[in-house]
């Protein structure tokens, strides 16, 4: 059953508190996108629609689920456009 009212996924908190970074595969989960499409925007423009990533030592993307919600809620996150 699809729902008008967009939520993060319960997937994305811990014990029921929100976790403040996202994986890009919990991202696109949340997003319905597949994985490599926040790769391939995050490498040909610096961003994926406003949203920036933390890149740890190791190479794996972290995401800002603060900005997440505000994405889902319609609001204009990041990067403004030009």
């Amino acid at each position: 059953m699809h729902s008008a009212n967009h939520t993060i996924p319960t997937s994305w908190r811990d014990d029921g508190l929100r976790r403040p970074k996202l994986s890009t595969e919990e991202l696109a989960v949340g997003l319905r996108v597949k994985p490599q499409t926040i790769r391939a925007a995050l490498c040909r423009h610096g961003h994926y629609l406003g949203l920036r990533p933390c890149k740890l030592p190791n190479g794996r993307l972290l995401w800002d689920a603060a900005e997440v919600d505000r994405l889902i809620a319609g609001d204009v996150v990041g990067v403004e456009s030009v």
